[in-house]
């Protein structure tokens, strides 16, 4: 799964979804994950909605971990099923993507096993249950 972050320096979750000149873009599963580089937000001129070119840039991404987000521009994400996560201050990139994957490696919600591509959970059945 693919995992963005707006980051002044790639190292730490700094900015503002909307002021962000980059998406600092990670692949993430289970076990592993690495960076795969920037992506550099397009120039405004021309761009009717500079959140829509946002969101299309990070078409790929199941998540964005920003610092801080509007609503309208978070309800543009999620209307193309990216997840916005607001980040408490600063945050290291690195620690965002190992708790992401401590969640991932436990009983990630519905959304988060479909971004994985990961099976429904089994339905817990008690012994006296038949199927």
């Amino acid at each position: 799964m693919k995992v963005a972050f707006t980051s002044s320096d790639g190292i730490c979750v700094d900015c503002h979804f909307g002021g962000s000149e980059a998406f600092f873009v990670w692949e993430v599963d289970l076990n592993r994950a690495r960076c795969l580089g920037p992506r550099s937000v397009p120039d405004r001129d021309g761009q009717e909605d500079r959140i829509v070119a946002r969101a299309n840039l990070l078409s790929d991404c199941a998540i964005v971990c920003t610092e801080q987000i509007g609503g309208p521009a978070a309800a543009k994400l999620v209307a193309r099923h990216i997840h916005p996560i607001k980040t408490a201050g600063a945050t290291p990139v690195t620690e965002i993507v190992q708790r992401l994957q401590g969640v991932l490696r436990g009983h990630p919600a519905p959304w988060l096993r479909k971004a994985m591509g990961m099976a429904p959970p089994e339905p817990d059945r008690s012994p006296d249950q038949t199927a």
